[in-house]
């Protein structure tokens, strides 16, 4: 660049023409990914939390709703529902290789796996799982735990876990 010109590369970049509309996306009627399938999105003042029935996901939320609204209450169900199901599923897995049911923290990130091992008894699933048909879900889940380091001195009569202080 020549100061001669006094052009300035930062003025020259243009703002992506192929970025998705938010509008497109988050609006009454829209699709959510879910369990492999989808959800469809209708804006509903009668009831006081997102309310699931069927294949719709109604939102508490007016007609002249923003798409930021609409994306911010449909996430908040997903992120709550994914917990919810990533749980169970956690669980379920667990006692199926006879262990204690790690924790669960949700993760946020844009990349990384579906499921880590955080430690000894903890694992980090991403939240946009629950998008994944729920084979996927319980398939990711079951490698994760069975990565899981082996638990110390097994359980007792009652599933309390040997040789660890009481929690």
């Amino acid at each position: 660049m020549s100061a001669s010109t006094g052009h300035r590369p930062q003025l020259k970049l243009r703002l992506d023409s192929s970025a998705p509309d938010p509008a497109s996306r988050w609006h009454d009627g829209a699709a959510l990914a879910f369990l492999g399938g989808s959800l469809r999105l209708v804006l509903d003042t009668r009831h006081r939390d997102a309310l699931r029935e069927g294949d719709t996901l109604d939102l508490p939320l007016p007609p002249q709703a923003t798409p930021r609204q609409i994306q911010d209450r449909a996430e908040a169900w997903l992120r709550e529902e994914a917990k919810r199901l990533l749980q169970q599923v956690i669980e379920q897995k667990s006692a199926l290789a006879g262990r204690r049911a790690p924790r669960l923290a949700l993760s946020f990130a844009a990349r990384g796996h579906w499921v880590e091992v955080q430690n000894r008894d903890s694992l980090r699933c991403n939240w946009r799982l629950i998008e994944q048909p729920m084979t996927v879900i319980e398939q990711a889940i079951a490698r994760a735990i069975a990565a899981l380091p082996p638990e110390q001195g097994g359980f007792d009569l009652f599933g309390t876990p040997l040789g660890t202080a009481a929690n």
